[in-house]
């Protein structure tokens, strides 16, 4: 966790919506590796003129999901490791370090990763580089249907990295940041736990449908921002190419939302720099320390909550801590899971 006292009461920030370039045809590692460096290249001068356009209190810029490889679709776990993960210190990072120490902003995305921790495994994760191009924040995706996540391996994820680790706050000089990754966005206990520690900006890196009309993705960005009484910063793909996918699938409605739940900027489809706000966090913490009705925060009872928590199974933690598994292993999990939930009746 950074910790920085030099603290802003406003700046600007940016969902920056760019078209991701898959490496699913990349022959081998090399080429692959080619691939990614050329989405860096492509990205450093869009991001250059997006802060030369929006000004010079541009401090941060959330990139989509997954944004230098695309997803994987048929390659085994071991494959899409080898092809498209990233080194936990490796060359793309320092890259993308370099571009956030030029223009002295929080360049914040999502990438699959290595743990050398965690042999023949890899993690979706949301990334936070600060202005000196060091990473401040580093969180693992909870919840996926087709990756492993630190719940797959949880005893020995605690053991590795702790509580705080699974869910990690930055304290940074433009408030307190904190990442959800995609569909996460769904799923309002992470969240939760996130604000619990301090988060007022929610970095939300996703690849997802785009509509005019209202997604339930997007009531979920309004609720997340409205419960939590926090940011959403909300960057979508402006599509997917060279995937067999077609390209437009997930594509437009990059946002920011404040914590009222008041959308303050959207773009439509393609790549654009249209997505940009002022983040007032003096107003955001003077709400907070508001009494009153709306404040929702302050009025949380958790206590009611946890006994239902702790009694509760659904999904199955540590499924992959002690054997080698393949993709099938996912969705035959989710199935036992449905299966079990209704022999007890609760679906």
């Amino acid at each position: 966790m950074a910790d920085n006292t030099d603290n802003l009461d406003s700046f600007r920030a940016l969902a920056l919506q760019v078209t991701c370039h898959a490496v699913n045809q990349a022959r081998d590692r090399t080429e692959a590796r080619s691939l990614i460096q050329n989405s860096i290249n492509r990205l450093a001068p869009k991001i250059a003129a997006s802060i030369a356009f929006i000004g010079s209190d541009c401090r941060l810029i959330v990139l989509p999901e997954y944004f230098l490889t695309g997803f994987p679709m048929g390659e085994s776990l071991t494959g899409w490791a080898e092809k498209a993960c990233l080194e936990m210190a490796g060359a793309e990072y320092e890259a993308l370090g370099k571009i956030a120490q030029k223009h002295q902003i929080f360049l914040a995305g999502n990438a699959y990763e290595l743990d050398p921790k965690f042999v023949g495994l890899y993690f979706q994760t949301s990334f936070v580089i600060d202005p000196s191009g060091s990473i401040v924040l580093r969180y693992r995706r909870l919840n996926s249907l087709f990756a492993p996540t630190p719940h797959d391996v949880w005893d020995k994820y605690l053991d590795c990295y702790g509580l705080e680790g699974v869910f990690p706050v930055a304290k940074t000089e433009i408030g307190n940041l904190a990442a959800l990754a995609s569909e996460e966005i769904l799923y309002p206990e992470v969240a939760r736990c996130l604000v619990m520690r301090g988060a007022e900006i929610f970095l939300h890196s996703t690849s997802e449908v785009y509509s005019k009309n209202l997604t339930p993705k997007d009531a979920a960005k309004i609720t997340r921002a409205v419960e939590n009484m926090a940011y959403v910063v909300s960057a979508n793909t402006a599509g997917i190419v060279n995937s067999s996918i077609p390209s437009a699938s997930v594509d437009g409605g990059s946002q920011i939302i404040d914590h009222r739940g008041i959308v303050l900027a959207q773009t439509g489809a393609g790549e654009s720099m249209a997505a940009f706000a002022e983040i007032d966090l003096a107003a955001l913490r003077r709400d907070r320390r508001r009494t009153g009705l709306n404040n929702l925060l302050s009025r949380q009872r958790f206590e009611l909550y946890a006994q239902s928590y702790n009694q509760s199974h659904f999904y199955p933690a540590n499924t992959m801590l002690e054997a080698e598994v393949d993709r099938k292993h996912f969705i035959q999990t989710q199935q036992t899971t449905i299966e079990r939930l209704a022999k007890l009746g609760i679906i």
